[in-house]
């Protein structure tokens, strides 16, 4: 899986303001649905929401993988938000969370939303990519942080 085939300037923001984790899931719902008529704001935050209730998506090191599946999507989408300031979501090292790389998936694709959760994550781990998401002030430079 290539990142780059799931991320786009239209669903990418920096330091988004919020306070909760509810707050950025909604926020994250609504950029999901602003350009992709075929998604449902509403439904995207139902599926992010459940998964939670499950366990924290908060991997660590104030990075978060919020996912979810949706009936009638039929390819990966990518949200790639970053918060100021960092807020609280339940993360497994309990630190707050400001780089929030969210996927949605279509229902039936079990194996492949693993394979993408895991190549984000791979991602996601090298230190020099997360230092340039945190600097980013466009979401040009997240995207290019990506690269």
């Amino acid at each position: 899986m290539d990142i780059q085939a799931i991320v786009s300037l239209d669903r990418t923001e920096c330091a988004v303001q919020c306070n909760s984790k509810k707050r950025i899931l909604e926020i994250i719902s609504g950029i999901a649905a602003k350009n992709n008529p075929e998604i449902d704001e509403a439904v995207v935050l139902s599926s992010l929401m459940s998964r939670e209730r499950m366990g924290s998506t908060g991997i660590g090191n104030g990075i978060a993988l919020p996912h979810g599946r949706l009936e009638g999507l039929d390819h990966v989408i990518a949200i790639v938000v970053t918060s100021k300031p960092a807020i609280d979501f339940d993360a497994i090292d309990s630190k707050p969370v400001d780089i929030f790389f969210t996927l949605l998936v279509p229902q039936d694709q079990t194996e492949g939303h693993l394979q993408t959760l895991a190549t984000v994550a791979g991602k996601l781990s090298d230190k020099e990519t997360i230092k340039t998401i945190r600097k980013a002030q466009t979401s040009d430079d997240i995207i290019r942080a990506l690269q």
